[in-house]
Order: structure tokens, then C-alpha cells, then sequence
């Protein structure tokens, strides 16, 4: 099941940078409704037949990430197994456009989700009425937003879901205090007044750029993939000691971010929440299930953690996935 690591740390069937010769992939952008420019990757199977419209699945990475991580991978997967399909920049990542870089506006991120919904249905061999989505960590909780007021994704399947309010307001387990959270806004407040006046923008949280005796598990985790050949990629123009950064002042948009509120109302809208029983992150995938109507699955990855389902090419469920979208976009 789990493969064993090599010498490097990085586990044997990592593969966040898989490409294939069964598909094509081409640049692409669009914009969104506010007229900032979405960047993404279009992939198409090699041998798609042309003349026919297809069913298309849109991709986005995970929280501070950009589309070269996890999000192509699924893209490309999801290609070979006869999809169009459409990897995304969120804005103010990536490629995409957004000043400042790094910021932090859910709104805007599940608004990516409609645009690309919109630039798929011009395509020709594209059915607009057989469009899904895949949200990554925390794009799953972006899409889940997104599919609330926009049904023209006819199904939703989302991959070690962060909810990032949750996750902003409480801390995992709800380990965070009412307190803790009003410093952290006093905090960013306080950089508000700094940055305005001439002073340089503060990053926070993200992945640590070293390693040391006393850091937590979950961040050695993060740090495999983020930190190191396994999954790094530094956007042009970007700081590799900032990326998976958000700017401090703009992070405490996400205590206002709520996207399971009203989940139920995306039926009849399927949803599949797919975790690892290993995740520190499966409490926002289980809260997730709990909250939404049928149709809805709730799938765990036996011996995966959060991460693993970003790159691990040999626990990431394909089948399940494939199957999930061929039944609901058939």
C-alpha cells in the first residue's frame, strides 16, 4: 500500500510532476468577472475525438500552492482517463493576475472556479451541461463556496479538504481560542496601519523554510513536499522564501469565510469528499459530509496522510474519481 521513502525523504511513487504522452496540454487564460486575468493549463486526451462534446473537470491546488502543485497532476490524470480537464492559478497566485501577491480573498478564489466554468463552455468540444470540479486541500473548501451559487458544475469531489475558515478561526481540533483569534486580528490591524504608511509586507504562516529539532509533525509534512524537490516550484518573479505565504494583513480574511454554511443547498449537486484516514485535516472533510444533502460520499484512503493525496500517484483513488464524474457528467 505505502510505498517506502527513498534515501531523499521523498516517498517512491511521489509524483507530483508526472506528465504523459496519452495527453496535450496548452496554456490558457481568461478572466474572471472583475476582469483580472485567470491562468491555467487546458488538457485534452491525445486521441479525443473532435467532432463530439465532452465532459470537462476543472482542478484546483491546495491552499498557498500554485497549479504546478497536485492540480496539474490531477489534471493530467483525469485527461488520460478521457476527461477535458483544466488546471487553475487561483488569483494572487501563480500565474494569475492580483496585487498584492500572496493575498488572501475566498471570494475571488471560488469566483476562479465560475470563470473557468465559463471559459470551458466556449470551448468546442466542451458540453457546458457536463462540467465538474476538483478542489485540492483548500481549494475544496474555495469550490464548495463556489458551487453554492453557481450550478453549472454538476459535480463536486473534493481532496484532503482544509476548511479555511475553520482552520483560520479555530485551528485543527479547535485548538485555538476566541483570544487567540482576536490577537491574531489585532495583529494584522496593527500591520495594516504599518503597511499603509511605507512599511514592507509581512508573510505568515505557510510551510517553514527549515527544518529544526522541535518542529511539529504537520509541518514536517508539509515541509516534504513544499521545501524540497518533491513538489517545490518557485512562480517567476516570486521568492522561494515566500511562497505558500499568505500576507499577514489579508489572512484574517478567512475568519469571514463560511463554506459549509448552506452546503445542503448545492443538492442534488453530488458530492464526494475523499480524505486519507491518516489526515490531520479528515475533521473538515467528515464536518463537510455531515453538513451537505444527498447525494454525497464520504472516501478514506487507508494509510494516507493529508499530503500524500496531493503527489502519491499510488494512493490517490484514480478509479474512484474516474468513476465518481462518468456517472454524475455522463
Amino acid at each position: 500500500m505505502a510505498a517506502a521513502p527513498l534515501p531523499s525523504g521523498k516517498p517512491a511513487d511521489a509524483d507530483n510532476f508526472y506528465q504523459s504522452d496519452r495527453v496535450v496540454r496548452r496554456k490558457v487564460s481568461f478572466r474572471n468577472q472583475y476582469r483580472m486575468v485567470v491562468a491555467g493549463n487546458l488538457y485534452m486526451p491525445r486521441n479525443l475525438d473532435r467532432s463530439q462534446k465532452h465532459a470537462a473537470i476543472l482542478v484546483g491546488h491546495p491552499m498557498g500552492a500554485v497549479k504546478e502543485q497536485s492540480a496539474n497532476l490531477y489534471a493530467t490524470r483525469m485527461a488520460e482517463q478521457g476527461f477535458v480537464t483544466l488546471s487553475l492559478d487561483l488569483p494572487f497566485w501563480g500565474e494569475s493576475e492580483g496585487q498584492l501577491r500572496n493575498a488572501v480573498a475566498p471570494d475571488l478564489y471560488a469566483e476562479a472556479f465560475s470563470a473557468a466554468v465559463d471559459f470551458l463552455g466556449t470551448q468546442a468540444v466542451v458540453d457546458r451541461e457536463r462540467i465538474g470540479a476538483i478542489g485540492v486541500c483548500g481549494s475544496g473548501s474555495f469550490v464548495i463556496s463556489a458551487a453554492k451559487i453557481d450550478p453549472r458544475m454538476k459535480a463536486i469531489a473534493t481532496v484532503s479538504m482544509y476548511d479555511m475558515g475553520a482552520a483560520n478561526r479555530q485551528a485543527l481540533n479547535h485548538s485555538q481560542t476566541v483570544e487567540q483569534r482576536k490577537q491574531i486580528i489585532a495583529t494584522a490591524a496593527a500591520q495594516r496601519h504599518a503597511e499603509f504608511t511605507g512599511a514592507a509586507t509581512q508573510y505568515t504562516g505557510g510551510t517553514v523554510l527549515a527544518l529544526a529539532v522541535d518542529t511539529h509533525p504537520i509541518q514536517r509534512e508539509f515541509f516534504d513536499f513544499y521545501r524540497t524537490p518533491r513538489g517545490e516550484f518557485t512562480p517567476q518573479g516570486a521568492s522561494p522564501r515566500t511562497t505558500t505565504q499568505p500576507t499577514l494583513t489579508s489572512n484574517v480574511k478567512f475568519m469571514n469565510f463560511y463554506p459549509f454554511n448552506d452546503i445542503e443547498t448545492i443538492s442534488p449537486c453530488p458530492l464526494l469528499f475523499i480524505t486519507g484516514d491518516q489526515a490531520h485535516s479528515r475533521e473538515f472533510s467528515e464536518d463537510a459530509f455531515r453538513r451537505a444533502a444527498e447525494p454525497k460520499e464520504l472516501h478514506y484512503v487507508p494509510g494516507a496522510g493529508h499530503v500524500d493525496l496531493y503527489d502519491r500517484v499510488n494512493l490517490i483513488p484514480w478509479d474512484k474519481l474516474a468513476s465518481f464524474f462518468s456517472r454524475h457528467l455522463a
